[in-house]
């Protein structure tokens, strides 16, 4: 993979860099509670990539894991120094992690974003008319 089909990003503090792919397998604005509470805002966002395209090129992070609602194990990488949470990795996906959209250097595009846990989303929250939407999770 060249330099120029990956993107790079950081924790808030810069102790940890990596290198993704810069075209996501999916991108997902996800509504959940859980979400809501990791990220301190309305919703979090995850950039789907093949686990093994994913590459920490400084720093060490640290992990915490959790159970999900749909039973998966989801475990989560984050900076000691800062505090900022860098992405997840599920059980139920092995072959996928999910980088936290706001660490890329870069600003992401949510164009065409996909919408999941709407069920749960904040009140005032619009939904783009067209977006791809699940009130729960994809099938």
């Amino acid at each position: 993979m060249t330099s120029q089909t990956r993107a790079s990003g950081s924790c808030q503090c810069g102790d940890i860099r990596y290198l993704a792919p810069s075209t996501p397998l999916e991108l997902y604005v996800c509504h959940c509670k859980e979400c809501q509470k990791q990220s301190s805002s309305a919703f979090g966002i995850s950039y789907t990539v093949p686990r093994n395209q994913f590459e920490v090129t400084h720093g060490e992070p640290l992990f915490w894991a959790r159970v999900t609602l749909s039973g998966k194990t989801l475990t989560c990488a984050f900076c000691r120094n800062c505090g900022s949470r860098l992405w997840h990795q599920s059980t139920g996906t092995p072959d996928t992690l999910n980088v936290k959209a706001g660490t890329f250097d870069a600003p992401v595009d949510l164009t065409s974003a996909v919408h999941i846990w709407v069920s749960s989303k904040l009140p005032g929250i619009e939904i783009p008319r067209g977006a791809v939407c699940f009130e729960k999770e994809p099938s």
